[in-house]
C-alpha cells in the first residue's frame, strides 16, 4: 500500500468531522470517538440525511482501484451540459494513484479564482517545509532608547493576544505585538521612554497588485499586503482595512509597550533596521503546514498574499507578488508538473489574468497524496469539507446527501467564476482527485451556477466509477 496519509481519505468521512475537525473548528463539539462515537450533534443548523447504508456497511475505501473514463463520463455528461454554468466549462478526474486514463472534458484552461490558493501553498510547502515559521522581532535601534518591530511575514501576527475563550477556537494559534510590547518592556527595564519604528523592507515591490481590479484594495476588499501586517490588515472593527498595515501594526506595538509602563515618544515611524541590532524579543509563527490549512479552509486572500511572497523570497530572494507568482511556478514546474500554459499574476486567485490547467490541479493534488508528497500534506487536510467546514461549511444543501462529508475541495469563486478541486471518495470506496470549473457565467446565474458545480461534485460521490486492478 501506497504510504497514503491516512486522514487524506478518512477525513472525508462524517466521522473524521466530529473527531479531528470537530474540535479544532468546534471545540465544544468534541468526543471521544472510543467511548461516545453518537455523542457529537452537527453544526447549529444543518440537519443530517438519514443514511439508507448503515455506516458499518458501507465500501472501504480501496486505493488499489483505478477510475474507468467511460463510467465516469456517464456520472458528469449531463451536469456539465446546463445551460447555467455557461459557455466555458471545464472538467477532469483522476485516481490518486495518478492513472494513464484520466477522464478530461473541455479544454483543460481556466481562470482558476481561489484555486489558485493550491499551487501558491504547495509551492510555500515545497519549498520552505510544513515546519517552518515565520519570525517577527524587535531589534534595538540607533539609540539605546529606540525599538525596531520587524516584519518577518507572519500571515497571522495578531494586535492582541486571544481571551481563553478565542483560544479555544483559533486555528492556528497566532503570536500577537502586544505581547512582544511586554517582552520589549521587560528587556529595557519595565520603564523609561522609548521611540517606536518599523521596518518591513522584507517584500519589496506594490503593496496593491497591479493586475487586480482597482477597487479591491479601495473599497476594503483585500489588505495592501506588507510583511507587517495585524489581524490580516483589518482595522480594529474587524471589516474596513487598514490603508497601511504595517503602521497600523507599529501603533498597536507602541500601545502594547504603554500598557506595559513604558512612556512612548512621537509616532512610529519606517526605518530599514541597521545590520547586526540587538535582538531584545521575538515570536514565531505556528507552523505553515497549519497556517496552510487556515488559509484553504477559509480561502484567505490576504494570508495567502503573504505566503506568496515568502514563496518570492525562497526561489530568488525577493518577497513581492511578480517573484512569488515565478516562484510558485518554478517549484511546480521542479516537481515534474506541466506548467507550460500557466500564467499567474498574484498568490491568492483575486487577478482575473490567472490561468491554470485542469492536468496542473489533479497532478499537484495527487503529489500531495502520494508517497512523495509529505512535505505537502495540508494540501489535502486542509481542503475544506463539503457541508461541512470552511468554504464548503454552508454548500450541498440541495444534493443529494451521500456528497457531504465525501467530497472535500477547495473553492474558487468571482464573478463570474465557479470552481472546485479536490478529493471525493465514490460510492465504490475509490478515492479520485477531480477540478471542475465554469468562468464564463452570467452574473443572473450565479446561484445556479454554484448549485451545479456542487451537483457535479456530488455525482463522483454517489458514482460506481471504477474497476479493480487488472491482474
Amino acid at each position: 500500500m501506497p504510504t497514503l496519509l491516512v486522514v487524506v481519505l478518512l477525513a472525508s468521512g462524517l466521522a473524521a468531522y466530529r473527531f479531528e475537525l470537530g474540535a479544532r473548528y468546534l471545540p465544544w463539539l468534541a468526543a471521544d470517538p472510543a467511548t461516545e462515537p453518537e455523542a457529537v450533534a452537527p453544526p447549529a443548523g444543518l440537519e443530517l440525511p438519514d443514511w439508507t447504508v448503515p455506516v458499518g456497511d458501507e465500501p472501504a475505501v480501496d486505493i488499489s482501484r483505478r477510475i474507468d473514463p467511460e463510467r465516469v463520463a456517464a456520472a458528469l455528461a449531463p451536469g456539465l451540459t446546463d445551460p447555467d454554468l455557461g459557455r466555458h466549462v471545464v472538467a477532469a478526474v483522476d485516481d490518486l494513484g495518478g492513472s494513464p486514463e484520466v477522464w478530461t472534458s473541455g479544454d483543460g484552461r481556466f481562470l482558476p479564482a481561489s484555486i489558485t490558493k493550491l499551487l501558491t501553498l504547495g509551492a510555500a510547502l515545497d519549498l520552505l517545509g510544513p515546519d517552518h515559521r515565520f519570525t517577527t522581532r524587535v531589534l534595538s535601534g540607533t539609540t539605546r532608547r529606540e525599538v525596531v518591530l520587524v516584519g518577518g511575514g507572519d500571515p497571522y501576527l495578531a494586535s492582541e493576544p486571544a481571551t481563553l475563550d478565542e483560544a479555544a477556537a483559533v486555528y492556528p494559534p497566532r503570536v500577537d505585538v502586544t505581547s512582544l510590547a511586554v517582552s520589549t518592556a521587560q528587556a529595557l527595564g519595565g520603564r523609561g521612554r522609548v521611540r517606536v519604528r518599523f521596518d518591513d523592507s522584507l517584500f519589496t515591490g506594490p503593496t496593491d497588485n497591479p493586475a487586480w481590479r482597482r477597487d479591491y484594495v479601495r473599497d476594503d476588499i483585500v489588505s495592501p499586503i506588507t510583511a507587517l501586517m495585524v489581524d490580516g490588515g483589518r482595522e480594529t472593527d474587524g471589516f474596513e482595512r487598514s490603508a497601511d498595515p504595517s503602521l497600523a501594526a507599529a501603533r498597536a506595538f507602541a500601545t502594547g509597550l504603554v500598557e506595559a509602563g513604558m512612556k512612548v515618544v512621537g509616532e512610529p515611524e519606517r526605518v530599514v533596521v541597521r545590520p547586526g541590532s540587538a535582538e531584545l524579543a521575538s515570536a514565531d509563527s505556528a507552523p505553515l503546514a497549519d497556517i496552510a490549512e487556515r488559509i484553504l479552509d477559509v480561502s484567505d486572500n490576504e494570508g495567502a498574499e503573504v505566503v506568496g511572497h515568502q514563496v518570492g523570497l525562497a526561489a530568488t530572494g525577493v518577497g513581492s507578488f511578480e517573484a512569488g507568482a515565478a516562484g510558485v511556478i518554478a517549484s511546480l514546474q521542479a516537481l515534474g508538473v506541466d506548467v507550460s500554459a500557466v500564467e499567474l499574476r498574484d498568490g491568492s486567485g483575486l487577478s482575473r489574468r490567472n490561468r491554470i490547467t485542469t492536468s496542473l490541479v489533479l497532478g499537484l493534488l495527487q503529489h500531495a497524496a502520494g508517497p512523495g508528497g509529505e512535505r505537502m500534506r495540508s494540501l489535502i487536510s486542509g481542503l475544506p469539507v463539503a457541508g461541512f467546514t470552511g468554504s464548503l461549511a454552508y454548500r450541498f444543501e440541495g444534493d443529494p446527501p451521500r456528497a457531504r462529508g465525501l467530497v472535500r475541495a477547495k473553492t474558487g469563486t468571482l464573478s463570474g467564476v465557479h470552481a472546485l478541486a479536490g478529493t471525493v471518495v465514490g460510492r465504490d470506496g475509490a478515492p479520485m482527485v477531480f477540478v471542475v470549473a465554469a468562468d464564463r457565467v452570467a452574473i443572473a446565474d450565479t446561484l445556479d451556477a454554484q448549485e451545479a458545480i456542487d451537483g457535479l461534485a456530488a455525482s463522483l460521490a454517489g458514482c460506481r466509477c471504477s474497476s479493480p486492478p487488472a491482474g
